[in-house]
């Protein structure tokens, strides 16, 4: 009630004002697994930053690089004072938020934040106050401390990622969104379990499933778009992933906002534009509406360069390293039945130039010849070819191709300039021909030893997939998305997932 003074007769008079209230956090309803792994997570990772910072300053006295305490104490004041600043940093840039820990970059990106503004409250404080023991914790320890907790984080992720890959540990969310965009939400977290989601309800425009049934995928349809509110705020749902769907505007995606407020669930929204994202992606504000502008895509330039020139270094590098396992590999195959060592095969390049790309050969000699009796049996997707048991496969190729070892030889292709590390596949010039003009932007850059199909699946994946995941490495490349590549590159080739 709100009390303001009548100027019509100058007495006060009592009216009412309905102001909207936050919502309370409504008390849980429903399967409260995932939310208490979330919580037990969190808790996990501080206690591991907390024990690391403590252990490397305990460490550093008794090895005496903070000095004995007796004789020097301003060393190990120095070192408390770093760990106080470290434990208050971590929370201050948010670096134990639930929702960032386990999956993606931005647990890594706010950790090493906090230790950064540590570093530099340590080194003004030290400045400013002339102590000379600063500078061993500036420069060396307080960034070791958060190289250690840097590695604590990712021993506790992979426990993760395996409760993940058991079904343990994943948050339940409610997709809404058309039939076809749904269906595409459960199968990518479905092909990514170690990303912490689980579709377990579902809310299309008709209340229906695909083909009129009663769920997408075998998730059941919940409800239309207009139960979508209740059934969010019933707390049986980590997550509202909200995706395509007509019908659904900015006034109800505020409304929907509005109504999980004060709720531990939480709301996720795919823009539905266009495959684009990273340092292509800025919001520019006109007039307090905020406006997402898509950057053009660059080929060429400095970036470009130094990826060349990285490439080029690392390959001579694993070259020099592999070389006893290269030589390995050769004598199997020319032992097993005296043929070639080297499969040359032309492939299609940057700007349609075609080059001869080489691998160890895992097939019988006269493979090619035989691929017309086989191409009924052909398991692979669009033009591709291949086949689960294709019996051209030697016994060495078998295991050569299952770890993904005859790809080695293409290092030499890397050195020569026409392929790269990280990239799209090398198609035949027979899939080229086929190709649509989206398709062809493929070719804009040099193809991969290794790219976003070679972790999301390789043989596995459908013949659209394969070519949606390569147009979105060409659209939004950098360097952080090679690293990144690489690094999921090894784990999917000692998996063997996909490979045949």
């Amino acid at each position: 009630m709100s009390t303001y003074p009548d100027v019509s007769n100058g007495s006060e008079a009592t009216v009412p004002h309905t102001v909207p209230q936050q919502r309370r956090r409504p008390a849980p309803v429903g399967p409260q697994d995932a939310p208490r792994w979330q919580r037990r997570f969190s808790i996990a990772v501080a206690v591991g930053d907390l024990a690391t910072i403590a252990i490397v300053v305990a460490t550093c006295v008794l090895m005496g690089l903070t000095g004995e305490f007796a004789a020097d104490r301003a060393r190990l004041g120095t070192g408390l004072i770093a760990a106080g600043l470290l434990v208050v940093a971590l929370p201050i840039c948010r670096a134990w938020d639930g929702r960032v820990l386990g999956q993606g970059s931005a647990e890594f990106v706010r950790l090493g934040q906090a230790v950064l503004l540590a570093d530099i409250a340590l080194a003004f404080g030290g400045l400013a106050l002339l102590v000379n023991s600063s500078r061993e914790w500036v420069f060396l320890l307080v960034p070791l401390t958060g190289a250690a907790m840097l590695v604590t984080r990712f021993a506790l992720r992979k426990f993760l990622h395996r409760a993940r890959v058991r079904g343990r540990g994943l948050l339940p969310v409610l997709a809404v969104g058309s039939e076809e965009a749904v269906s595409d939400l459960i199968a990518h977290t479905r092909r990514d379990p170690c990303f912490g989601w689980r579709v377990t309800g579902v809310c299309t425009p008709t209340g229906a499933g695909t083909g009129g049934g009663y769920g997408v995928q075998g998730v059941p349809v919940l409800g239309d778009l207009d139960s979508v509110p209740a059934l969010a705020t019933q707390g049986a749902h980590g997550v509202v992933a909200v995706c395509r769907a007509p019908g659904w505007g900015p006034a109800r995606l505020h409304r929907l906002a509005w109504d999980l407020e004060g709720s531990s669930t939480e709301l996720a929204v795919d823009p539905g534009l266009m495959e684009v994202a990273g340092p292509r992606m800025h919001i520019s504000p006109v007039d307090g509406m905020p406006l997402l502008r898509v950057s053009e895509p660059r080929f060429t330039g400095v970036t470009r360069m130094i990826k060349h020139s990285a490439d080029k270094l690392v390959a001579s590098l694993i070259l020099l390293l592999t070389a006893p396992v290269f030589v390995a590999i050769a004598l199997a195959v020319k032992l097993s039945d005296r043929g070639p060592v080297f499969f040359a095969q032309e492939r299609v390049g940057t700007n349609g130039r075609t080059f001869r790309m080489l691998k160890f050969r895992s097939m019988v000699v006269d493979a090619e010849a035989r691929l017309a009796e086989l191409a009924r049996s052909n398991d692979g997707a669009g033009p591709l070819f291949k086949m689960r048991r294709d019996p051209r496969v030697t016994a060495v190729g078998e295991v050569l191709r299952k770890y993904s070892l005859d790809e080695l030889p293409q290092l030499l292709n890397v050195l020569s300039g026409s392929m790269s590390l990280v990239g799209p596949r090398p198609p035949l010039p027979r899939e080229v021909a086929t190709y649509a003009v989206d398709a062809r932007r493929r070719l804009l850059v040099r193809p991969g030893m290794t790219g976003l199909w070679q972790v999301s699946g390789r043989s596995a994946l459908s013949w659209e997939e394969s070519i949606r995941l390569d147009l979105r490495y060409v659209e939004n490349w950098s360097v952080a998305l090679d690293l990144l590549i690489l690094w999921k590159t090894f784990g999917a080739v000692v998996r063997s997932r996909g490979a045949y």
